[in-house]
Order: C-alpha cells, then structure tokens, then sequence
C-alpha cells in the first residue's frame, strides 16, 4: 500500500478561471487500504440515500482542522483532523451522511448550476475538458480541488445556508436510521463544534464556517436522536471495525513512532495494532521489526490485500526492492482492480529495472484511476526508458495540468503532439490538455 500526497487541483478550475482568483493547494492523503476502509463505513449511509456507494469516494484532505465538505456529486472530503478526534464509527457514518444528504438533496448542483451561469460557463468547459481529456475516453471526469481559502467569493460558494444545513441534517438522520447506525453519532458529531461560533472567525474550524450551526440545528437532532435511542441496539459492526482501521493507520502515519507505540492497545483489533505497530517501527527504522509486525498481520488476515502492500512499502522504502515487488503482486493478485495497488506494484518493478512490467501495471492503474499524480509520473518514467518519448511527454502534460500547472502542461502536450501519430487516441488528449493551456493563458493576459 502506498501511502502518498496528491496534489489534486483540476475540476475546481472552475473556481480558478471563472472567478479568476488565487488557489490554495489543498493535499488529498491517498491510501488504497484507508479509501477501502472508508468506502466500507460510508457504504450503508450512501445507499440509504440513494446515492452509488461505487460512484461516490470518501477522500481524506491532509489538514489537522475540523471540518468536512462536498464540491461535486462524486467525492466527500474529510479532514484528516476531524477523523483522528472521533471515537467511533457512527460518528464518521454522521458526517458522511449530513454530506451525502446535500447531494442527494440537489444543494451542489444548484450552486454549480449558479455558478456557471452567473459566471462564464466557458471556464468550467475548460476545467472539464482537462478531466476529460485525462479520462482516457473514458467520459467519466472526477471532481478535484483547488480552494483559495482567503476568498470571500470562493469561502461563498463553499458555504450552506441555514435552511440547508437543517434539511442536510434531517435527511442524513433518516438515512442513519434507515442504515442502522446510531443517530447518537450526530450529536457526538456537533457537540465538537458546540461554541465554536462564540470564537471569533479566525479562530474557529472551518466546519463552522461553511456549515453554520444553530441552536435550533442542535435541539431537532437533539430531539430526533431521543427519540431514536429507544429503537437502537448495541454491538459492533463491520463499519466498527473499518473505522478504528482507517483511524489507526491515519494516526499512526501521522504522529511519532513512540506515539503509536504507546497507544496499541487502543486499536480495537490485533491486525490493526500490529499494522500500526509495523508503520511505527518502520518510522523508527526498524525495518526487521516492522516487517515482523506486518507478516503478523498478515498471518491473522491472509487474503488481505492491503497488508501486503504495506509490506511493499515498507521494503521499497527500506530499499528491498525484490522482497517488494514480491508483496506488491501478492496484493495485486488479490485485489487486481485496484488503482492503488496497481501504482504500487508498477512503482517497484520500476525500482527493479523491469521497465516493461512496470509499464503494463502502472498502464493498468491509470485506467482505473488516472487522478493520481504519483502514477503519473511513475508511468511517464516507464514510457521514456520503453522508448515511447511521445507518450512519455503526454502523461506529464496530464500530470501537470491536474495539479493546475496549465502552462507547464501546455508546453509538453505540445511536445507530445508533435510525437505522436495525428488523430490517434493519445495525440487527441494533447489536443485537450493543449486547448485547456491555451484558454488559461488567454485569460492571464
């Protein structure tokens, strides 16, 4: 498992050209065993309203304060921080839920649909085009993120009314009962914010600024969880156990290895505490011990594919690149499908000089996931040591454009497009990312 930073500024273009106003870079934590981990918590929530458990991703946003949003229809984004200060399962499935419900309740939609028409919908085209052109024809584009967060026009869009949080909370209420989930979650989830909004702006997390909360919002959950108390059973669920996971290994990569250490028996499982023990270790260097604790887990949990990854990791990191190739395709065997895992696997056959492999696995991968800019740059490194410099030029050119580096983008699609045949599949994705470069640069002058 690869556990790796993204910077994913595409689709938010939107914000960036047709508001024409400066980005802060917001860092995406992909981790093919936490979005598994995560997908697992959100999936009952998300069919109960109605949404594709497949279709919608929750994604965790490297940032330590609280707080939790949607932009598109296709991802949910969670802090890193908000994840790390819950204690149980009903609490995430709660946020999820309260977002989920401004989908589902046509609330981004709207504010997207306002926003091209009060702007200049040939921005958002060309936002578009770059997501469409990375797609691989696939006609599928991905909401990413881009956010200058000292802009009042941008903090605007972000922002839900008051009629809005209540019908979000509402309705994500009747889909954790429908669900089965505690609707106590909720209110464990609003007591965290409860007088934030006495704090002056600067000081208050940034939930409370988009999601404004009320005394009126507290007293219907208050009164709804009541009254769903008394139907509620105990005992622990899947959902329990994928939470503590996700929350054991966030933690454990993002605190010190004596941190991690001291806490593993609050891990709520003996894979996950040897995982966390295995990160911990291998934050301290201890590269024996970490591969001990992570063949432990891996004993426990034999046909899980993400403990093999992370022993990839650990081994690629620690320079043992045979030993990671070897748990990279133990991992890929048992979950092929996987953009992550793949990535993974492809990244080490490149470390081993098996360029041609690591060509094929990192292809694979950016079929299925062509948003991570790790990938891509493994992969425009297999396509140049293959010979295929017009490929190799293509890739970057993509990479470049979904991290909003337009004219950077621009200036190797160019070198693609004279490289590779005019009019096939490849040279027409230049076109794309070329045209996207162009329409940036006519509106900088």
């Amino acid at each position: 498992m690869t556990f790796h930073r993204l910077l994913w500024q595409a689709s938010i273009l939107l914000l960036l050209c047709a508001l024409a106003l400066p980005a802060r870079a917001v860092t995406l934590l992909r981790d093919a065993d936490m979005e598994y981990a995560l997908a697992q918590v959100a999936d009952p929530i998300l069919r109960a309203a109605g949404l594709s458990a497949s279709g919608t991703k929750i994604l965790v946003v490297d940032d330590g304060s609280l707080n939790a949003f949607v932009i598109g229809n296709d991802a949910i984004y969670i802090h890193s921080g908000l994840i790390s200060r819950m204690d149980r399962a009903a609490m995430l499935q709660a946020v999820i839920a309260h977002e989920a419900a401004h989908i589902a309740n046509g609330h981004i939609t709207r504010r997207l649909t306002n926003l091209g028409a009060a702007r200049n919908a040939a921005a958002l085209g060309t936002a578009l085009a770059i997501l469409a052109g990375a797609a691989s024809g696939s006609g599928k584009a991905a909401t990413g993120l881009a956010i200058g967060a000292q802009s009042a026009a941008q903090r605007q869009f972000l922002a839900h009314t008051r009629a809005e949080e209540s019908s979000a909370d509402q309705s994500g209420l009747r889909y954790m009962r429908s669900a089965g989930v505690p609707v106590s979650g909720m209110l464990d989830v609003m007591q965290l914010f409860r007088g934030q909004e006495a704090l002056s702006a600067g000081r208050q997390d940034p939930y409370v600024r988009s999601h404004p909360l009320s005394r009126d919002r507290l007293r219907a959950i208050e009164a709804f969880a009541a009254a769903a108390a008394r139907a509620e059973t105990g005992g622990a669920t899947p959902a329990d156990y994928w939470f503590l996971r996700a929350k054991g290994k966030l933690t454990a990569f993002q605190r010190r290895g004596s941190w991690t250490l001291r806490r593993l028996d609050d891990s709520g499982a003996q894979d996950i505490a040897l995982m966390r023990e295995a990160i911990a270790r291998h934050r301290n260097s201890d590269t024996k011990r970490a591969v001990a604790a992570i063949n432990k887990a891996i004993a426990l949990r034999p046909q899980d594919p993400f403990y093999y990854d992370l022993k990839g990791q650990i081994l690629m990191e620690s320079r043992q690149f045979n030993a990671a190739v070897n748990a990279h395709a133990q991992a890929v065997k048992l979950r092929p499908r996987d953009g992550l895992l793949q990535a993974g696997y492809g990244r080490a056959l490149l470390a081993t000089g098996n360029d041609r492999a690591a060509l094929q696995a990192l292809e694979r991968a950016r079929r299925v996931d062509f948003r991570d800019s790790s990938m891509l740059r493994d992969l425009s490194v297999a396509y140049a040591r293959n010979g295929q410099r017009g490929m190799a030029s293509l890739v970057t050119a993509e990479r470049y454009a979904l991290r909003g580096r337009l004219e950077d983008a621009g200036i190797h699609a160019k070198r693609a497009s004279g490289l590779l045949p005019e009019g096939s599949g490849p040279w027409q994705r230049a076109q794309d990312v070329l045209l996207a470069s162009e329409r940036a640069a006519k509106k900088r002058r």
